[in-house]
């Protein structure tokens, strides 16, 4: 965990946001995986990990922001616990360690909840998502599970992502830890991508293997697929084929929680060819674009749009696309081959935040989702701000049935050379992905460079 101090400041600043009532912060149990004794690899709600630092089943904060005190709620050890996992701390020792004055059992914790729920005031709460905290948070509120989600604190969400979103010094060198885990995990799929006839799940569970030698878990499931015109390709069941390209999106946690995201696309063989090549460089062209537009105060989604344009412009030079590029991008042509966001927040959560709602994060009052197809799915659209990690990912795909249905259409076929288009319906995609922190002035990609430009690339997978 991080000091004392930095628990303690956190809450603080939540207390100095949230102006009247209880916060409530339920911390994660375990869940069965096939038969109660037997359970999933234990994963902490975020927010509570924040705020109250423990990786720990079974725990729930309290803070009361009026009267300033605060509260750590759980069930002390038996002996049956320190038979099965060891010597284990008090709730009070536990409590001592992060700042909090008090400490109680589960049973307190209702006390305590009766009291605030039957004088009329008011307890915060952000949205659950897993079962076991609605039916949790229902139990001790006195309502209905069904009505969970419509009294979530939007006060609340909104003081967590003011916090959270702007990482320290020490939550940064945290993330950078995770890079380099990351860094092995690519690298050595590019080792192992070199090699016809590898299976995919060879490669992803050498991966996945690294991300928990490095001391925790994959931050996501890991996507690496040679049909990387699925954008989410968790099947791994193909022999890789020279031809092909191989789209591999991983990042892992590491013991602080903390993630990274990175995604590269290889050849399998180790070697570009001229189609590849051509698509390859178009997509890179955009990604490093990117870096150059970034800091704070501008809007991310204009600098979508000017990645987006980039890709554009190398897509044309390639004849598939015609016309005037910034007016394909004003009208959402490039949703054919980029039908996602640029981008998203990153910190405890690979898609940081995100359990709060995905407006909540990426947009406020002055910046709203738009509703065309590729550009709303962009999950971060606001102004950057200093200490905001975000991922640079742009992307070209191939998708079959999305390019029937848009010729079908006549879909902006002022700018799509449908004909060229057709040719690479059996092409897959590309996508590109660094985590970038936003500076005072600018930003900074973190980690070491992993392999990137196509000489990078084709001299790693040599090695």
């Amino acid at each position: 965990m991080f000091s004392k101090e930095t628990y303690v400041q956190r809450r603080k600043q939540l207390m100095k946001d949230v102006k009247q009532g209880l916060v409530l912060i339920v911390g994660n149990s375990d869940v069965a995986f096939n038969y109660q004794a037997n359970q999933y690899s234990f994963r902490q709600d975020s927010t509570f990990r924040y705020f109250f630092g423990y990786d720990i089943q079974g725990l729930v904060g309290v803070i009361d922001t009026e009267s300033g005190e605060e509260y750590l709620f759980g069930e002390e050890v038996d002996m049956d616990d320190i038979i099965w996992t060891g010597p284990i701390p008090s709730l009070s020792e536990r409590a001592e360690e992060i700042g909090v004055a008090n400490s109680g059992t589960i049973k307190d914790l209702r006390n305590l909840m009766d009291k605030a729920v039957f004088s009329g005031r008011k307890v915060h709460y952000v949205p659950p998502y897993r079962a076991e905290n609605v039916e949790f948070i229902a139990d001790i509120l006195h309502l209905d599970p069904k009505y969970i989600q419509a009294y979530v604190s939007v006060e609340l969400i909104n003081a967590c992502v003011k916090q959270r979103s702007v990482k320290s010094a020490e939550e940064i060198i945290e993330i950078e830890k995770a890079l380099e885990t990351a860094y092995r995990m690519h690298t050595t799929m590019m080792h192992m991508a070199a090699k016809e006839g590898t299976f995919e799940y060879e490669i992803a569970g050498t991966m996945e293997g690294i991300a928990l030698a490095g001391g925790g878990p994959v931050s996501f499931p890991i996507i690496l697929t040679t049909h990387g015109e699925i954008l989410h390709g968790h099947d791994h069941s193909l022999q890789i084929k020279k031809g092909r390209m191989i789209v591999s999106d991983a990042g892992c946690e590491n013991p602080m929680g903390y993630c990274s995201d990175i995604t590269r696309s290889v050849p399998v063989g180790g070697k570009f060819d001229a189609r590849q090549r051509s698509v390859y460089q178009a997509v890179l062209d955009a990604q490093l674009l990117v870096p150059t537009l970034c800091k704070p105060n501008v809007k991310y989604s204009e600098i979508h749009l000017a990645a987006v344009e980039k890709l554009g412009e190398g897509l044309k030079a390639l004849g598939l696309m015609k016309g005037d590029i910034k007016q394909a991008v004003k009208e959402g042509a490039m949703g054919l081959f980029m039908p996602h966001g640029l981008g998203h927040m990153m910190g405890l959560d690979v898609h940081d935040m995100e359990n709060y709602g995905e407006n909540y994060v990426g947009y406020d009052k002055k910046n709203v989702r738009s509703d065309q197809f590729g550009l709303a799915s962009l999950r971060l659209g606001r102004e950057l701000q200093e200490g905001f990690v975000i991922t640079d990912e742009p992307g070209c795909y191939f998708i079959p049935a999305l390019i029937d249905k848009w010729k079908s259409e006549k879909r902006c076929e002022e700018f799509i050379n449908y004909n060229e288009v057709e040719k690479f319906k059996d092409f897959g995609g590309i996508r590109i992905e660094d985590d970038v922190l936003i500076t005072k002035d600018s930003c900074r990609i973190l980690g070491r460079p992993i392999p990137k430009t196509v000489s990078e690339i084709e001299d790693e997978m040599c090695k």
